[in-house]
């Protein structure tokens, strides 16, 4: 479904700050994977993000999404399939609109059609019919300016937006980390309930070592650029910090040293 070939980017290339993010990286994620991506501040967590996403042409490789060749797509081409939610609840979202002008916004984008009365009639229902599956009210608040919501249910309108039409792929770029703990959760859980309903392909980074791996079907470790643990199956839902850490350090060459990591909460 995704497939990264031999892909590497340097930044500040030809200079003395130069930067391998990533080194002839490579990865295949079949339809419907949710695979959880880890790793210490500067892995490559978030150049993976951005090569898949467009945000800059890579250096060398491919980057096929439902085999097709997107190395060259431009970004604003890869959003019509790529859902993708920031850490920043601000982001993604006009806080001057209203919720249902967010969503019929995203709508109108993905289906790339002009609502007519009748059609936006029969949306709202819709839309509305979706806000009450996150179980936080929002129904009601159809016509409240997305800038007036907590952080928490911004983001969650932000996902609802990202999948009101089943992307092909799905990243989740730490949409948590900004939130308290029992609202993460919350936002966690209705991630998990839209990615598993319609087997959406997704991609989530995370610093909750814990979180990684009871999320989705799959975590990957990355180090320089380079995976240097991949887990899934039985192999991952034995694995307990402590291994985690020592097939890191065996893999690595390092021990992790990233403290936010170490010290989150489970």
């Amino acid at each position: 479904m995704l497939d990264l070939q031999h892909v590497t980017k340097v930044f500040l290339k030809g200079t003395p700050n130069a930067h391998t993010a990533l080194d002839d990286f490579s990865l295949h994620l079949d339809d419907g994977e949710f695979v959880t991506v880890i790793g210490s501040n500067g892995a490559g967590k978030s150049t993976l993000f951005n090569a898949v996403a467009g945000s800059f042409l890579c250096d060398s490789g491919r980057i096929l999404l439902d085999g097709r060749d997107v190395t060259y797509q431009k970004e604003h081409r890869r959003a019509r399939q790529i859902g993708r939610i920031f850490q920043d609840p601000m982001k993604g979202t006009a806080p001057d609109l209203t919720v249902g002008e967010n969503l019929a916004l995203a709508y109108s984008k993905a289906t790339r059609r002009i609502l007519s009365p009748a059609r936006r009639k029969k949306d709202t229902a819709f839309f509305k019919e979706r806000l009450a599956r996150l179980d936080m009210g929002l129904e009601d608040r159809m016509r409240t300016k997305v800038g007036q919501l907590s952080g928490g249910q911004r983001q969650a309108v932000t996902l609802l937006m990202s999948t009101l039409v089943t992307p092909k792929l799905l990243l989740l770029d730490e949409h948590t980390a900004a939130l308290d703990p029992v609202t993460a959760q919350k936002v966690l859980e209705i991630t998990r309930e839209i990615v598993e309903t319609n087997r959406i392909t997704t991609m989530m980074i995370t610093h909750n070592i814990e979180q990684a791996l009871h999320t989705g079907t799959r975590t990957i470790m990355l180090s320089a650029g380079r995976i240097v643990l991949d887990l899934s199956g039985e192999a991952r839902a034995q694995m307990t910090l402590p291994a985690l850490l020592e097939l890191y350090r065996e893999k690595a060459g390092k021990t992790l040293d990233n403290d936010r990591m170490l010290l989150q909460e489970t």
